[in-house]
């Protein structure tokens, strides 16, 4: 892995854009558990429809009750960036990655201090007044359903949803636009703890391989891992750490 890890480390030093694709297999480490597979979120613990845009609009009460309850299974006390996160966070600064797109709602990315972050699926740390269009943070939000405040409104009266991407919903054109672009505009594309099987994130992978170097970091088959020029079989926590650390010392 070290002479492989080396190459790559080049590649990203000699490009003029580098993005990176993160899926769920990034934040399993700080103790969010992953949406499929075993001890998945859906399925094992919840049912999707239940968090479709039309039970929102046809009951939001009952939605927001369930979502707390969703809420505390993918956020349990204690969850942070781990060193993953904090290694993309640390390639940006350094000026090796221009953006990190993410499949991801938790916002470790930001916490992390990662600037330019593209999520596609939202951010379930931010609420969106579905009147007048106002995001504020959740955690408020959330606290006033638990008091009683069930739906929760907005001053203007409308009434809060996550702002994330629903069931049923689909996903804003100008941040998959982005996410496409970066795509096709990368020396060096970095795709990191994502299956790659959901679309349409599974297809930037091969977008970036039309113009760039293709890097897939996963515990497990992904289908671009033949088009990959790189493909490490190992935990993020050890890989982008290494990469990052390469990177300073070369």
């Amino acid at each position: 892995m070290t002479d492989r890890l080396a190459s790559l480390a080049s590649e990203l030093r000699d490009a003029d854009k580098s993005v990176a694709l993160t899926g769920a297999g990034i934040s399993v480490p700080s103790g969010i558990p992953p949406f499929r597979g075993d001890g998945g979120i859906w399925g094992d613990q919840f049912d999707p429809a239940t968090f479709h845009r039309s039970r929102f609009e046809r009951d939001p009460a009952g939605f927001w009750a369930d979502r707390l309850d969703l809420h505390d299974a993918m956020r349990p006390p204690g969850v942070e960036p781990n060193v993953a996160h904090e290694a993309l966070a640390t390639l940006e600064g350094e000026g090796f990655l221009d953006a990190v797109v993410t499949q991801n709602t938790d916002g470790l990315h930001a916490e992390a201090g990662t600037q330019r972050v593209v999520e596609l699926h939202g951010n379930a740390e931010r609420v969106v007044c579905q009147r007048c269009g106002e995001r504020t943070a959740a955690e408020p939000v959330r606290k006033r359903v638990r008091e009683g405040e069930n739906p929760p409104h907005c001053d203007c009266g409308g009434v809060f949803k996550p702002d994330v991407v629903l069931f049923g919903e689909q996903l804003k054109r100008e941040t998959l636009g982005e996410a496409r672009t970066l795509a096709e505009e990368s020396d060096v594309f970095l795709a990191v703890g994502s299956s790659l099987q959901v679309e349409p994130a599974a297809s930037l992978p091969t977008a970036a391989t039309r113009s760039g170097s293709l890097a897939v970091v996963n515990l497990d088959e992904t289908p671009c891992d033949g088009l990959a020029d790189y493909v490490f079989r190992s935990d993020v926590t050890e890989v982008l750490p290494t990469l990052v650390r390469t990177l300073e010392t070369a």
